[in-house]
């Protein structure tokens, strides 16, 4: 246990683990491409507009999630020095990254099994397939905040500072996504009924991060329940450099980039350790 633990807060074995996932995608560069193009393909296979669900889904969600929470519920804020942007600017800023982190842990318990004709071949890099599942979901988010961009500046006509620190945020988050997906990825194959208990999860977590909570208009426990929950460090993050302009939140800059190394190089490992006995289990 100790040793584990040592490892986790190191950052060289962080670097190291980092690094040699890089050398494998690099090398396999092409396969992942290509891994990425046939997941979406077989995604939208069949279905009327096809590839360009990847724009309509997430449009889709932003449209409804501003509809019920800003003017079904008429949430009203803005103008103000504590709350500067308008309602559906702060709930798509910290919406969006959860969104995508969703869409990963979904489809990370079964992206094993749904490829166990792959992973059954010995020289197949199968290090690749939860990389492609966290790629293909990026490109959701990638459309979904560049159609936030337009909206706030259409609605405010500028963009503050802290934009600038939204690619930084995203790499953070992609760690943490690969992470997650390989823990995920590597439980599912032993336990199948883990799709269904993260499928649970992921529906009552919209609820359970604060995305959609106006600051102080929610009772003291469930304030309390936020600072436990990883995901929420996630979505400060965001707000502040999205809606907020300023660091709202800074513990968030500090805990969000720590979870996220600890997550991916957790995950990593676990993976590589058990990817051997995968082929004996499907």
């Amino acid at each position: 246990m100790a040793p584990m633990l040592k490892a986790l807060l190191d950052p060289v074995h962080h670097f190291l683990a980092f690094r040699q996932l890089v050398a494998l995608l690099s090398r396999h560069r092409d396969l992942t491409w290509e891994m990425t193009k046939r997941e979406l393909s077989e995604r939208y296979a069949g279905q009327v507009i096809g590839i360009l669900w990847v724009v309509g889904h997430p449009l889709l969600l932003m449209a409804i999630y501003v509809m019920v929470f800003g003017y079904i519920f008429q949430a009203r804020i803005g103008n103000t020095e504590a709350m500067p942007r308008d309602y559906p600017t702060f709930l798509l800023s910290g919406m969006i990254a959860w969104l995508t982190f969703q869409d990963v842990m979904n489809k990370g318990t079964g992206v094993i099994l749904s490829n166990a004709g792959l992973v059954k071949q010995i020289v197949f890099p199968i290090e690749v397939l939860p990389v492609t599942s966290v790629i293909t979901s990026c490109i959701t988010q990638f459309v979904a905040t560049a159609v936030f961009i337009v909206y706030v500046l259409a609605s405010h006509g500028s963009l503050s500072w802290t934009y600038l620190l939204l690619p930084i945020l995203f790499i953070i988050q992609v760690l943490a996504m690969i992470g997650v997906c390989y823990i995920l990825a590597s439980i599912g194959v032993y336990f199948r009924d883990l799709r269904e208990f993260v499928g649970v999860l992921n529906a009552a977590g919209l609820f359970l991060i604060p995305a959609i909570y106006i600051p102080g208009a929610v009772p003291q426990a469930l304030e309390m329940f936020f600072y436990v929950n990883p995901f929420s460090y996630m979505v400060w993050c965001y707000q502040d450099a999205a809606y907020y302009g300023r660091f709202e939140h800074p513990w968030a800059w500090i805990v969000f980039p720590a979870l996220s190394l600890g997550i991916f190089y957790t995950g990593y490992r676990i993976f590589r350790k058990l990817k051997s006995t995968f082929g004996n289990v499907l």
